[in-house]
């Protein structure tokens, strides 16, 4: 069963998360609902698009020689929720899981010694077993290991970049570093009131988003292919061709699932059936537990962005947003590959 008090939910980051995942499936739901028979003939088309498709084609899952699960979680794209969807699971379908600590600089990029002892650590953990921890993707076979069974999520880059905007300006997460380390200095005022529109419009350092733009650490919270990339040095500019390419490679021939926060439900069936060791009756913990903490509160202090602002950032995030709808195609192959909605 879940070990989650309403208060902390309530007060925290993690309920911040949990709110907004909750939020986009509500709206995912409601689309649902709204479909038509023109969203039957897109999923024709999709179908007549790819073909056919074999299951155990697009899944990396049987090149596995180890049951250990690796979520190298990218932040701000529903990962809190799918930590407390694998911790809830692994009760249910007899697994350990273990999750990074808290720390006060999150060390998302590696050095190569770093990334050995990474994948050691990962590798010492008893099958089967889950390990969950914001960084970005590692080889284990440079290392002679064997690879762990990598799952992801992604989100569309431009909105995962307000999320984290007002996240990190929200009271509950200065208040929770402060505690965890009294140390750190409180933000400043006039930063905390400051908008994203405004941010945006006024062509602020922090909303300027500009193209092969390095910034390393836990702070440059814009590249979302960083996490699928690599440690690399090609993979830290901002928007480019070659980080794109290499994260692209990454998902196609090292991840089980790269699911998509805008399409829970396809991303839950996913992990069931791509995943069953880990994941199976993903759906029903997620609706039956994990979602009902979800609904106790709304996060105030997230502002809606207007779209025309929005536009004005997607002219940066062009190849961020082409890597995002690469995991989407990815997502309705694996999908579709199941023949669920085939008519018998």
């Amino acid at each position: 069963s879940m070990q989650l008090s309403n208060e902390r939910i309530k007060h925290t980051a993690e309920g911040e998360e949990f709110l907004e995942t909750d939020t986009i499936l509500r709206e995912e739901e409601n689309e649902e609902k709204s479909r038509t028979i023109e969203g039957d003939v897109d999923a024709y088309n999709e179908r007549e698009f790819y073909g056919k498709l074999d299951p155990m084609e697009l899944n990396n899952t049987r090149k596995a020689k180890k049951e250990i699960l690796f979520f190298n979680r990218v932040p701000k794209v529903g990962s809190q929720t799918t930590m407390e969807l694998l911790k809830s699971l692994s009760t249910k379908n007899k697994f350990q899981y273990h999750k990074d600590g808290v720390q006060k600089t999150e060390k998302i990029k590696m050095s190569q010694y770093e990334e050995g002892k990474l994948s050691k650590l990962v590798n010492s953990f008893q099958p089967s077993s889950v390990y969950v921890k914001h960084v970005c993707f590692t080889n284990f076979t440079k290392f002679n290991l064997d690879m762990p069974i990598y799952v992801n999520m992604v989100r569309d880059p431009v909105e995962r970049v307000i999320s984290w905007y007002y996240y990190v300006r929200a009271p509950w997460y200065f208040v929770e570093r402060k505690r965890a380390f009294p140390d750190l200095p409180l933000p400043n005022p006039n930063w905390l009131k400051k908008d994203f529109e405004t941010c945006v419009k006024t062509n602020d350092p922090e909303c300027r988003y500009l193209p092969g733009h390095r910034r390393d650490g836990f702070g440059d919270h814009r590249r979302q292919t960083m996490f699928f990339c690599g440690h690399a040095d090609d993979c830290t500019g901002f928007n480019t061709e070659v980080a794109m390419r290499k994260a692209k490679e990454n998902v196609e021939k090292h991840y089980a699932v790269v699911g998509v926060l805008e399409e829970l439900n396809k991303t839950l069936t996913v992990l069931e059936h791509y995943v069953p060791r880990f994941f199976k009756g993903a759906k029903d913990v997620y609706y039956n537990e994990v979602k009902i903490f979800s609904k106790i509160n709304r996060n105030i202090y997230k502002p809606t962005t207007a779209e025309a602002t929005k536009d004005i950032v997607r002219k940066n995030f062009t190849r961020e947003l082409e890597f995002f709808d690469f995991c989407k195609q990815r997502l309705h192959k694996q999908y579709l590959a199941l023949n669920l909605d085939q008519k018998p």
